[in-house]
């Protein structure tokens, strides 16, 4: 494919999101979801775009293939904000190679991705990105540091501990301080609203906040 056929194959797959997102419901437990059919089309034919042209090794593929799990309205408006940001990056000149060969200052990190979203407007994607940031962060921590692993019950939990879990134990052993744990905590939840589409919950402001933070947050601590 040259250019102006990828570009319209991300129009195509936009399409196939936005269509998803038509077909949405709201089951007894007042979660959105989107008809399994139509995001199971949308899901296939963006992760075969994305392998072809960015490689499985690219946070595009992988991020679009580990979250894009369900049919929620949260995850389809989140896998429509990384084929607009592929899109992006293919009209920009930014993508050096069709075998996913790209620039290594284009979106290093989850964290440029998400202000990408953020700035088109995908607060919703872009929350739960920061959020994933956030939480691969905390692990990578309790690696860092040690963090001590017993038998039975709490090896399971120190092997596949849940963020919140994680902060605990972190602030207690003074990886960081009190106000952080605070910080975390907060993250995580607007990271868990917009996971689970309760998008009135919090708006782009917040997020916008949220993204600074977990920014610095990591830059400071990750050393």
């Amino acid at each position: 494919m040259n250019t102006d056929d990828l570009i319209k194959e991300s129009e195509r797959l936009i399409d196939l999101g936005n269509n998803a997102l038509k077909t949405e419901f709201v089951d007894a437990h007042h979660t959105i979801w989107v008809s399994t059919e139509s995001f199971g089309e949308f899901r296939a034919s963006s992760l075969s775009y994305l392998r072809k042209v960015f490689g499985e090794s690219h946070p595009y593929y992988r991020e679009f293939n580990e979250k894009l799990v369900g049919s929620l309205k949260a995850t389809t408006n989140w896998g429509i904000g990384i084929i607009k940001a592929a899109k992006n990056e293919v009209e920009s000149g930014w993508l050096t190679s069709l075998k996913g060969i790209v620039s290594a200052e284009v979106f290093s990190d989850f964290l440029e991705m998400a202000d990408y979203l953020l700035g088109e407007e995908y607060k919703d994607a872009s929350a739960v990105m920061i959020g994933s940031v956030l939480e691969q962060h905390l692990r990578d921590l309790w690696t860092k540091h040690g963090m001590p692993t017993t038998n039975g019950r709490e090896a399971e939990r120190a092997v596949h501990p849940k963020a919140e879990f994680v902060n605990g134990e972190l602030a207690k052993k003074g990886v960081y301080g009190k106000l952080d744990q605070k910080n975390v905590t907060a993250w995580l939840d607007l990271r868990n609203k917009a996971a689970h589409g309760k998008y009135d919950q919090y708006n782009a402001d917040q997020v916008k906040m949220m993204l600074l933070g977990v920014s610095e947050f990591v830059a400071r601590t990750k050393r």
